[in-house]
């Protein structure tokens, strides 16, 4: 929704996402700059001034979740990370586990105290607990290395 992103105070709010939570997450100012200008040409080309989308599909109505994944899957084939033919590849979620394990990956190389990070991040990723977020781990082996280092 458009009330959604605060631009100028470089906020997101996220509703009623997983067990009907809402949040807010900070927008980087490399963002806010990319979704002005897309909502500079967004309002000039399409009357999405009436709509009360922020991202709007051609005729100003909201994009609908499959759309927004055949998109994904066709740019994704455009640019190398998926086959022609091939129905596997990444996945918009990849997107976020990417950013979750870079984010623990980059913490953990710089010395930072992860166990500090991880409730800041588990709040920013959506999870109702750090548990949940703990899953990352398990599931990128540099992560568990550097885990297991901690351990020793």
């Amino acid at each position: 929704m458009r009330r959604d992103f605060e631009l100028n105070q470089r906020i997101l709010t996220v509703r009623e996402t997983k067990f009907g939570k809402s949040r807010l997450v900070p927008v980087h100012a490399t963002t806010v700059a990319v979704v002005s200008d897309y909502a500079a040409r967004r309002n000039a080309h399409l009357a999405a001034a009436r709509s009360r989308y922020f991202f709007v599909a051609e005729q100003s109505g909201r994009l609908l979740h499959q759309y927004v994944h055949w998109v994904f899957w066709q740019l994704s084939r455009q640019i190398g990370l998926r086959q022609p033919g091939q129905r596997n590849g990444p996945r918009i979620h990849d997107l976020r586990h990417h950013f979750a394990v870079q984010a623990q990956t980059k913490w953990y190389r710089a010395g930072e105290d992860v166990e500090r990070e991880l409730p800041v991040h588990s709040t920013f990723l959506g999870h109702a607990n750090v548990r949940d977020t703990y899953w990352y781990l398990s599931a990128a082996p540099e992560l568990m290395t550097h885990a297991a280092r901690l351990l020793d």
